[in-house]
């Protein structure tokens, strides 16, 4: 693991401005992002008829991107969640920290959908938040945010590689590794993400050169 305020509003840049809860409805409403729904299909992805927003499958209205459902976690909670998140993909030469780009933000409203597959990240991460800071209050005699650096990474080493040495460490473990997740889906969802990775996105190009010959013989495709 690496060491190492206000999140910004837009998730995909793009002529129509696409802000970051419209992306989050057209991830659950196409399953484009298999990395964080894991296996669900897009069906399972569907809020219950009547409930949830438009624009999911079964009412494609994406140009009306209105969202109801309200955020859910504590200011405690996303100060944590900030915290973490900065310790998993910190500030370097190439990105600025995970908090600066807003992931924390975006957990949040991922884990406030009302979907089941959103539902149980939100269990998890409920869960892992409490586990963290009675964690760091049982070694530190302090809550999560609010330890020394070193404190903080010694918690994260017990959780972070998994599976836990200490089964009591599990609920630990599980929301380590979802929020790591979480996090760099929402750090490389980013404009600032996305021209890291070399992502152009659908854009015109003057020219198209085709893959080199040599790779093409490797591919068995070219003589």
């Amino acid at each position: 693991m690496t060491e190492g305020t206000s999140s910004r509003a837009t998730l995909i840049a793009s002529d129509g401005g696409v802000s970051r809860r419209m992306a989050l409805k057209v991830m659950l409403a196409a399953g484009v992002a298999p990395s964080v729904l894991g296996a669900e299909s897009p069906a399972r992805l569907q809020a219950k008829p009547g409930v949830g927003p438009a624009g999911t499958v079964s009412d494609p209205d994406l140009r009306n991107p209105v969202v109801p459902w309200s955020r859910t976690l504590s200011q405690e909670a996303l100060r944590t969640l900030q915290v973490l998140c900065d310790l998993i993909l910190p500030a370097d030469e190439r990105l600025p920290a995970a908090s600066d780009l807003g992931a924390h933000d975006f957990i949040d409203e991922w884990v406030s959908a009302p979907y089941p597959a959103q539902q149980q990240d939100r269990q998890i991460i409920l869960t892992g938040l409490s586990w963290l800071d009675a964690a760091a209050t049982h070694r530190f005699g302090t809550t999560f945010h609010a330890a020394a650096a070193d404190q903080q990474h010694e918690l994260l080493d017990t959780i972070a590689s998994g599976p836990a040495a200490d089964p009591a460490d599990e609920p630990g473990v599980a929301f380590f590794a979802r929020v790591r997740d979480l996090t760099a889906t929402a750090v490389w969802t980013t404009p600032e993400g996305m021209a890291d990775l070399g992502y152009a996105g659908n854009v015109p190009l003057p020219r198209w050169d085709p893959p080199p010959e040599a790779v093409l013989r490797h591919l068995g495709l070219k003589a």
